[in-house]
């Protein structure tokens, strides 16, 4: 469980108060333009209320007024001292220069903007001090924080660790990428073959009544022969509707009939083979060779190095996520104290990993096998290269299609549905040479080879 950052919080709180602070005193109107003036004390109290006079310096005639004198002045200055025989005194004053209230007497004490100044210093003498406490309390805390972890876990040489990790975990990640896209890359090239062939084969398969079970021999004489429906592919074509109106039968017939064809499209599909005939050699051949050929040529150690970059990411993974502290002093402030107390010992696992890793050379492995998968780029030197290749090695590249594709879903030509066939296929392999089926096994002559 995460601290509580109380101090973090105490930060933001003040510095948040000074910025308050410079708001008010941004939206405080500024002292107007004063001018000095004498003031005859008209009465006065012992608190230094007072009624003034004073001759306005900017229009004819006096003005009198209220007015704030100063109770500590020469007592001279006050009656009836000032003058005998009146109630009569002196004081200074000053009224506004400039705008509306030109000739007012100004009163520093009943200024409105004095009192915002006051709150904004107030404001901003708070905001300071909470940041000093905030600061200095998240230090000592950070300081007692850290006090209990080794001071290894911060040197240079634990970072230099981390460092060294992540690089060979993205070197793992890329060689096991590498490995995936080519093993895609062949099954896609294989797909699009063996459902041609699939189709190719449904569309030689008779659709003949003499094939059907017992429950379907009740259609008119002579219906199915003017339906038009020749082949297992015409009937999967039709759909159960079309079957209906080319056949004239009832719906439960035709559905009845279209479903064996979809269990027989599914047996079909499961041994139907994909031939490599490279003469001549179609695009869909050629690509299908090409993607072979990058597996072939990288052979059994860039299929070795995948496995083992595959697993050996997946375990820097969660050491890195443990060690992650040890990258620096604010991760390992952030961390809970659980996770700090395991990151030494995440950081000395990960050192004899690499150290292994150095010793068997696991990282120029990876970047030799990177290498390997990536040589097959399309264009015609690659194409003939990966007929050359065929031509010497077929069973090679008959042995990897097989593995690879009896690892892949198969892709059937519709899905399979329940019930009793109405009749099974005779499946042969495919005429002319070896293939491979969807299944995985081999038609034809079978030859092992190198795996992905």
């Amino acid at each position: 469980m995460g601290r509580m950052p109380v101090f973090r919080w105490v930060v933001v709180l003040g510095l948040l108060l000074v910025t308050v602070s410079f708001g008010v005193w941004w939206a405080t109107p500024g002292f107007p333009e004063l001018k000095q003036v004498d003031l005859t004390v008209l009465r006065e109290e012992p608190d230094g209320t007072c009624e003034v006079r004073w001759s306005d310096p900017f229009a004819s005639g006096t003005r009198e007024g209220s007015y704030l004198c100063d109770p500590e002045r020469d007592p001279v200055l006050k009656a009836p001292a000032y003058r005998p025989g009146t109630d009569l005194g002196w004081d200074t004053g000053f009224v506004v220069a400039e705008g509306p209230d030109r000739g007012d007497l100004y009163s520093l004490e009943q200024d409105d903007g004095s009192r915002a100044t006051v709150v904004s210093d107030v404001l901003v003498t708070a905001g300071v001090l909470l940041t000093l406490v905030g600061a200095m309390g998240g230090t000592v805390r950070s300081a007692t924080r850290t006090s209990g972890v080794r001071a290894g876990v911060l040197h240079r040489t634990e970072r230099g660790v981390l460092r060294r990790a992540e690089r060979l975990r993205e070197a793992a990640e890329q060689v096991s990428g590498d490995h995936e896209r080519a093993v895609r890359a062949v099954r896609d090239a294989w797909e699009p073959l063996h459902r041609e062939a699939v189709r190719e084969r449904l569309g030689r398969m008779p659709a003949v009544p003499s094939r059907w079970a017992a429950g379907l021999r009740r259609l008119p004489a002579g219906a199915w022969e003017r339906s038009g429906l020749r082949s297992v592919r015409d009937v999967l074509d039709a759909g159960a509707w079309g079957v209906a109106h080319s056949a004239q039968v009832g719906r439960r017939t035709a559905e009845k009939v279209w479903n064996a064809a979809r269990r027989t499209a599914d047996e079909v599909d499961a041994d139907t083979a994909v031939r490599l005939d490279p003469d001549p050699l179609d695009p869909g051949t050629a690509a299908l060779l090409n993607a072979l050929r990058v597996l072939v040529e990288a052979g059994p150690e860039a299929r070795d190095a995948a496995r083992e970059g595959a697993r050996l990411a997946g375990e820097l993974d969660r050491l890195l996520a443990e060690a992650a502290p040890a990258a620096g002093r604010r991760q390992l402030l952030d961390a809970a104290p659980e996770v700090r107390r395991r990151a030494p010992e995440a950081v000395a696992e990960l050192r004899g990993l690499l150290d292994a890793a150095g010793r068997a050379r696991t990282a120029e492995r990876f970047a030799q096998a990177s290498v390997d998968l990536l040589r097959g780029a399309d264009g015609g030197p690659a194409a003939l290269a990966a007929r050359v290749g065929f031509a010497s090695r077929p069973a090679a590249y008959y042995g990897l299609l097989a593995e690879l594709v009896g690892s892949a879903p198969p892709a059937p030509a519709a899905p399979p549905v329940s019930g009793r066939p109405w009749g099974r296929a005779r499946v042969t392999s495919v005429p002319g040479g070896p293939g491979v089926s969807a299944g995985g096994r081999t038609t034809g002559s079978t030859a092992g080879g190198p795996g992905p």
